[in-house]
């Protein structure tokens, strides 16, 4: 069960600066275990060697009631963006929570991760490398409830390093040691898990997640109307027909976090009205098996 297409890893090419981009096309991990869940949430980094490194969640099989600390940070290496070779162990995994959204970058010397621990307010994970491999977790990195880690770091120049995450509006926080940040810093977007690239001085590109309104979003929904339904959705989403009498399901935002679950028996549809507007992840459970739907809410 599940999608074919649902958060499958794919990659486009720039070569303007961000302006155009050429057709997606899907990565390939090479040696990946059979029975790892398909890679989600990517972030790149750049290897002095021209190649890259691209750093994803997975777990050991599928977690049976969604996201939970089976979800670990693994890594793959690729000379041309497309195709990676799979380098054992993770990266980084907490005993008692899921690690998720990654974003790693060298600075000064070092490798640094972060990834949200939950809850805006439960701040981020951080852990450091000396070689991008092996990583030691250090102190969590404290937040508040409007500025949540999901996003990534910025490499700004040799004295400063920056993180962009979500909130009420896309904010920016940086540090000169990799340690202690400097506050936050909102910017005029709206939107979530930004990633950012500085292309010039005083010139930076950004890509988030927007509004349902975005192109893309639309294209996506029209491919998943025969799945869940009406898509976007206002008040009530039903389910397919082929599901048993009984079902759990959890809904996830954007950033990752848990904003709905339950069960539900027939008639088969789930309350949406009380969502903020944006996309969302919806997984249903049916006796251990679980399918996934993204879906907008108005």
């Amino acid at each position: 069960m599940g999608s074919l297409t649902w958060d499958r890893v794919a990659v486009k090419f720039s070569y303007n600066a961000g302006s155009t981009w050429t057709t997606p096309v899907p990565i390939v991990v090479n040696g990946l275990p059979v029975n790892y869940q398909r890679p989600f949430d990517p972030t790149l980094a750049r290897l002095n060697n021209d190649s890259l490194r691209i750093y994803f969640s997975s777990s050991d099989g599928i977690p049976p009631m969604g996201l939970d600390s089976t979800i670990n940070t693994y890594s793959a290496i690729s000379s041309d963006g497309i195709n990676y070779a799979f380098e054992p162990g993770a990266r980084f995994d907490h005993p008692t929570n899921k690690v998720i959204d990654p974003a790693v970058l060298f600075f000064n010397g070092l490798w640094h991760y972060t990834c949200p621990i939950g809850p805006p307010q439960a701040g981020a994970f951080h852990a450091t490398s000396t070689d991008g491999l092996s990583f030691v977790q250090q102190p969590d990195l404290p937040s508040d409830s409007a500025h949540n880690w999901t996003g990534n770091l910025l490499y700004d120049n040799n004295a400063l390093m920056k993180f962009y995450g979500s909130g009420p509006s896309i904010w920016h926080n940086s540090t000169s040691d990799g340690f202690n940040y400097n506050g936050y810093i909102a910017t005029n977007l709206t939107g979530g898990d930004p990633t950012t690239v500085k292309i010039a001085p005083n010139n930076y590109f950004i890509i988030f997640v927007g509004p349902p309104y975005i192109t893309n979003i639309n294209e996506n929904v029209e491919r998943e109307n025969d799945a869940v339904f009406p898509n976007p959705v206002s008040e009530s989403l039903s389910l397919p027909e082929n599901f048993g009498s009984e079902i759990e399901f959890t809904i996830y935002d954007a950033s990752g976090k848990l904003v709905k679950k339950g069960k539900q028996i027939m008639p088969k549809s789930i309350e949406v009205h009380d969502l903020a507007p944006g996309w969302y992840l919806l997984n249903v459970f049916v006796n251990g098996d679980f399918s996934n739907y993204r879906f907008v809410k108005n």
